[in-house]
């Protein structure tokens, strides 16, 4: 049975899963050695003598806030995705999403097998009563503060019902987890106007419009998506993941070219120096790592899907925002949130 956040349990436990990711498990371990503490515990899953490896030179004072659960499989990143999971019963992702459905942890963290990860956490730790579909979330570094984007790639087709299910969850998570007050709503579809869009937006917008737990804005075009017309950004998983990977890719064209730009001449170099710490600033503030990764809404204890290039940085941050999520009671809350849905 999932552990869920206790009001009087100041301590959280998010299971890692140290085998999964380009650098696992260094960078993993390491990301976590960064952020243990006493009100942050974390279970590193994989190779024991890999893990201690990696921890020979940590920071002993967080040491003492990391536990090794011992897995002897990896599910790698050209398996399939199902018969993986299946197959390798003890792989360090499915032990980690055991370590949440068994009560010894609140979330799980992997910058494993995307795929892999969304199976395990729906087939070990189960869709919320009533929910029909779990949607990935992720959060966009907007300049000024960030904006939730949901579904970016769990659920390819979708009907308006799992659309309406996707922005409530989004908006609890931005109330919640990221302190946006009252945080407004956005459709994607091919124009503001509500009579835009095939019949899936149209019944969606519907749905959404009459929701009386949410803030809707209405429809949003992929314009608005960056420029914080919304809070949270509504569409299905194959749109947003498209979205998502031409926004990622993008910014780091950005960031690339500005400082090609600022060492082509003298002039520009001087100009390059003048504007450091705007540039600087800017980087930051654009930066995907700030979040860790995009989180499973949906599922009963919370699953944070890390990129696969995580540096230590991403998984330090992915498992400061799961702590996060768990200390404010977040599933206990989608749990009410659908609850409601459900009975409308």
């Amino acid at each position: 049975m999932t552990a869920y956040k206790s009001e009087t349990n100041a301590r959280t436990v998010i299971a890692l899963d140290a085998m999964g990711g380009d650098y696992a498990p260094d960078e993993v371990v390491l990301g976590a050695a960064a952020v243990a503490s006493a009100s942050l515990n974390i279970t590193l899953t994989g190779s024991p003598d890999e893990i201690e490896r990696c921890l020979a030179g940590a920071d002993p004072e967080s040491r003492q806030y990391l536990k090794i659960a011992a897995a002897s499989e990896v599910i790698g990143f050209d398996e399939d995705p199902v018969k993986s999971v299946r197959s390798k019963a003890d792989s360090s992702l499915v032990v980690a999403c055991r370590e949440v459905a068994e009560g010894r942890a609140d979330g799980v963290v992997s910058a494993g097998n995307t795929g892999a990860i969304l199976t395990a956490a729906l087939l070990n730790l189960k869709r919320i009563k009533g929910l029909k579909r779990p949607g990935l979330c992720a959060v966009l570094p907007t300049p000024g503060k960030p904006t939730l984007f949901i579904d970016v790639g769990a659920n390819a087709e979708v009907r308006p019902v799992h659309l309406l299910e996707f922005a409530n969850m989004a908006s609890i998570f931005a109330q919640d987890v990221l302190e946006i007050p009252d945080p407004s709503v956005g459709l994607v579809s091919i124009g503001e106007e509500s009579v835009k869009g095939d019949e899936l937006v149209l019944e969606a917008h519907r749905l959404m419009a009459e929701s009386p737990d949410l803030n809707f804005y209405g429809n949003v075009e992929g314009r608005d998506i960056v420029r914080q017309v919304v809070d949270v950004v509504v569409t299905d998983g194959f749109t947003g993941n498209v979205c998502l990977k031409l926004m990622e890719s993008t910014s780091s064209l950005i960031v690339e070219e500005v400082k090609k730009a600022a060492s082509r001449s003298l002039m520009a170099k001087i100009g390059g120096l003048l504007l450091k710490k705007e540039i600087v600033a800017f980087k930051k503030s654009i930066d995907t790592e700030e979040y860790g990764g995009a989180y499973l809404l949906g599922v009963r204890g919370l699953a944070v899907v890390c990129h696969g290039n995580s540096s230590r940085k991403a998984i330090a941050s992915a498992l400061k925002y799961a702590a996060r999520a768990s200390e404010q009671r977040l599933i206990n809350k989608l749990e009410e949130r659908i609850a409601t849905l459900v009975q409308t």
